[in-house]
């Protein structure tokens, strides 16, 4: 049994994978995960600034997704790696308090960003004409910076208040991250209202995002429904079915841990949900918007020199 002093500061981070072979194993795998999506998304943010031909409000978009990807997945697996090679469990306060910081961060700015492109490819498909006047530079930077501002904003708020919890129990969290939920059990104090304040924050961040996407892609697809140039229906169904593919690995998880009571969630689960949206998600996504998009394809062979025929 392990011991703690009760009198530290610091948390203890139980993990998802057992001190086996089988957990090593599964451990080199997510470690190989963060490689590929650490090169996915850098490749992508690369490529999106010295590409010309990818100077535009969706391509910057996505590289802001790529950026947040990129930090999000950074944010975790270093310190769930660490502690399972060396056999270690603690996280400091301090070091607690970033990662919820950074993940809180990345999940609300990552959902207000994801509609921001869907508000982008419906401007682009059913507007076209006023496409440049509604998807202007200024209009593009300004739904980048306010993501950034309004998930940050949000972040340190919940960030601070789960800090300044009185955690009177144990300080060992069932999770591999410093996730608000898993933490709230620690607590010697009643937190139904903060609970609520969470579900509210979830909604204002996850799920009106999500019903605007929704939305969105419902007027495009009803608008490519009924284009007349077979060649314009395939790209545009191709665009919008990579968008969609996004948007359900990011948005699933999240409404499925995030949204069940607190009674009837088990941390086995809420662990394997999130490493959806913290480890597999950022991994995918570069992978689907590049193979599954011929101007992507197109600036890898032009930057790289890949996929070029002899």
């Amino acid at each position: 049994m392990e011991t703690w002093n009760q009198t530290s500061s610091d948390f203890i981070l139980l993990g998802l994978l057992s001190p086996n072979q089988t957990g090593l194993i599964l451990m080199l795998l997510i470690i190989f995960v963060f490689f590929v999506a650490l090169f996915g998304n850098s490749a992508m943010i690369h490529l999106i600034r010295v590409d010309p031909r990818l100077h535009t409000p969706m391509y910057f978009l996505l590289s802001q997704l790529s950026l947040m990807d990129l930090i999000s997945i950074s944010t975790t697996v270093p310190k769930m790696a660490f502690n399972f090679l060396f056999g270690q469990k603690t996280i400091s306060f301090l070091g607690c308090g970033v990662q919820i910081f950074f993940f809180a961060t990345m999940a609300c700015s990552e959902g207000l960003l994801l509609a921001s492109m869907a508000y982008d490819r419906f401007v682009a498909i059913c507007h076209p004409l006023h496409y440049p006047i509604r998807m202007s530079k200024i209009t593009c930077l300004k739904m980048i910076i306010g993501s950034w501002i309004l998930g940050s904003i949000n972040s340190v708020t919940h960030t601070v208040y789960a800090l300044h919890i009185p955690y009177c129990r144990s300080r060992a969290i069932n999770h591999f991250l410093c996730d608000i939920p898993a933490m709230l059990p620690l607590a010697c104090m009643d937190t139904w209202v903060y609970e609520y304040v969470i579900f509210v924050s979830t909604c204002l961040f996850l799920l009106f995002p999500f019903l605007g996407i929704t939305a969105s892609y419902g007027r495009v697809l009803f608008a490519v429904s009924h284009m007349r140039s077979v060649e314009g229906r395939k790209k545009a169904f191709a665009t919008c079915s990579t968008h969609l593919t996004v948007v359900t690995f990011y948005y699933a998880p999240f409404f499925y841990t995030y949204f069940q009571p607190s009674n009837v969630r088990s941390p086995t689960g809420d662990k394997i949900l999130a490493v959806f949206y913290t480890i597999l998600t950022p991994m995918l996504n570069p992978i689907i918007y590049s193979l599954r998009n011929k101007e992507v394809l197109g600036a890898m062979e032009r930057v790289f020199g890949v996929f070029k025929k002899n």
